[in-house]
Order: C-alpha cells, then sequence, then structure tokens
C-alpha cells in the first residue's frame, strides 16, 4: 500500500478528494461545453463559469459522499487487503467520517445551489431538471433507500450520469438550446462511461462480496466482467463514427478521433486477460489504458466539434 498522507489538513484534504480521478467528470463537462459551443457557434463566458462551478462541486460531492458511503466496505478491504491499493480516506484515518460527511453535505448544498440558480441566471430551461437529475442519480447510487451500488444496477447509474447527464447539462449551459442535450454522440460516452464504471469494480470484487454488494462483477464474475468493458469500450467508439452524420460532425472527424486511440484501444484485449482476481496490478494496468482512451477520445471529439464550428464560421 502507498504511505498514508500524514501532516496538515491540507494535504490530507487534498488527498482526500482525490484529484487524480477529477478527469472521469472534467472531460465529459469538456466535451459536453464544446457541443453546446458547436450547436449555436456563439461562446457564452457565464455558461462557462457557472459549468466549472457544477463540475467542481459535483466533483467533491460524489467523492467524499462516495467515500462516506463506502467507508464499511473500504474497511473490509483494508482488513483484507492491507498492503495493497491506495490509502482509504476514513479507514486509514485520512480524515474522520464526521468530517467527510460534512464536507460532502457542503459540496452537494453547493452543487444543488449552482443547479437552481443557473436556469434562473441565464433564462434557459431543463437547466435546474439535468442539474439535480445529475445528483439524484449520484445519490440513488450510494445512499438509501435505493442505494444501488450495492443492491445491483450502479454501473447503469453511472453510465448515464458520467455520459449524459453531466455533459448535457453543460451543453445546454454553454449552448442553450435543446439540440445540444440531443446530440447522438451521447450514445457512445454512455457506453464509454458503463465501461469505466464495470472496471471500477475488478480491484474491488472479494471485497465488495463480503460487504454485500451486488455489481457487474461480483453478479456475473470476473471473466464476465471483463469481456462487457470491452465491448463496451468498443461499442462506444462504434456509437461515435455511426452518430457523426447525424450530430452534424463531418464522419472524417469522428474517424480521425477514433483512430487515434485506435491503438490504445487495441491493447485492451491483451490487458484484459491478466486482470482476473486479485490480479491488482494488472487491473490498473487495464483501466489506466481504457482511461486513455475515454479521456483522450471524449477530449478529441469535443476539439474535433469546436474546430469544425470554427472553420465554418469562418467561410464567408
Amino acid at each position: 500500500m502507498k504511505s498514508t498522507p500524514t501532516g496538515s489538513t491540507s494535504a490530507r484534504l487534498a488527498y482526500a478528494v482525490k484529484p487524480l480521478s477529477w478527469p472521469k467528470l472534467l472531460v465529459p463537462a469538456f466535451f459536453g461545453q464544446a457541443l453546446g459551443f458547436a450547436t449555436t457557434g456563439t461562446f457564452s463566458w457565464p455558461g462557462l463559469v457557472v459549468g466549472a462551478l457544477y463540475v467542481v462541486t459535483h466533483l467533491l460531492m460524489v467523492v467524499l459522499l462516495n467515500d462516506y458511503a463506502d467507508r464499511k466496505v473500504d474497511a473490509i478491504k483494508r482488513e483484507m487487503f492491507a498492503r495493497e491499493g491506495s490509502p482509504k480516506t476514513i479507514p486509514d484515518g485520512i480524515l474522520s467520517e464526521r468530517a467527510v460527511l460534512a464536507l460532502g453535505i457542503a459540496a452537494l448544498a453547493a452543487c444543488g445551489a449552482v443547479a437552481f440558480f443557473s436556469e434562473r441566471l441565464l433564462g434557459r430551461p431543463g437547466l435546474f431538471a439535468l442539474g439535480v437529475g445529475g445528483i439524484a442519480i449520484f445519490l440513488a447510487y450510494s445512499f438509501p433507500p435505493l442505494r444501488l451500488n450495492y443492491r445491483g444496477g450502479g454501473e447503469l447509474l453511472e453510465a448515464f450520469g458520467v455520459g449524459y447527464f453531466l455533459p448535457a447539462f453543460e451543453a445546454l449551459l454553454q449552448g442553450g438550446t435543446v439540440e445540444a442535450i440531443r446530440s447522438p454522440l451521447y450514445v457512445g460516452t454512455v457506453f464509454f462511461a458503463a465501461s469505466s464504471a464495470v472496471a471500477s469494480g475488478l480491484s474491488d470484487e472479494r471485497s465488495d462480496v463480503r460487504g454485500g454488494k451486488r455489481t457487474v462483477v461480483t453478479v456475473f464474475g470476473n471473466a464476465r466482467a471483463r469481456a462487457a468493458i470491452l465491448a463496451l469500450a468498443f461499442a462506444g467508439a462504434l456509437a461515435w463514427a455511426a452518430a457523426a452524420p447525424a450530430s452534424g460532425l463531418h464522419p472524417a472527424l469522428a474517424l480521425a478521433v477514433i483512430a487515434l486511440v485506435a491503438p490504445n484501444l487495441a491493447r485492451l484485449p491483451k490487458l484484459a486477460r491478466g486482470a482476473v482476481t486479485d490480479a491488482f496490478a494488472a487491473q490498473a494496468a487495464l483501466k489506466d489504458e481504457l482511461h486513455r482512451v475515454i479521456w483522450r477520445g471524449t477530449a478529441l471529439l469535443g476539439v474535433a466539434l469546436v474546430a469544425q464550428r470554427l472553420y465554418e464560421s469562418s467561410r464567408p
């Protein structure tokens, strides 16, 4: 296990908010902003600022409250694998249970406030529903009465929360049109988010079984979960290619994006073969490569949308 952060409160807080995981939400947020701009060709500074506030408060809410919700199963994993994985915020004493809950509730309140006031300040109907929808999905994922991350269906919630609700909220903020939330490109981002959600459960398989969590890995087994990760990732790339004409993105640009991440996609099957139960290093390697596919591909797709719109706007 990596060394547990000690020392100043700020250092422990910095670790607890897990900045290395932030691209999981920052990249879809950027994609949404890019898609919103591409629908109108008009850039909105207020839309960008409010979007940044929403995604940062949403990130803090998810990271902190998820650690609180998973504190018991995290303690089980630490007991089972004392020397494996990164330090756990609550079981390893980085922050107290009470502090994590208080900070998480504060982030939740801030995120809800951004969603509430964004629609009123920017005058864009639907913002509040999308913003609160993203929050509701997280609460249904982690907390009673639904707590679907434990009962089954958590990966599906994460797929729609990360793959649709977050980027659609950002797109509506920036673009202000219904077209921004109807793009068929979201099908690909949902597939990719689902692949990432399944992959995140690989390293927790045995501790999740002991903790009573019903995930794709614990219900269907490691081998089928690895197959699902690959199928969903390749489906995401194919969905982007198929959706390009209907989305207004030139097919050549979509294919260029896919070509740029194709080497990473091609490495996934080999990495997946080694990511068996308790093979933590191999599982981490698979997840790292999958994240390169998703984050690089999604960011490049956003850049392609913006570039095409700027080119079209520059033509006489």
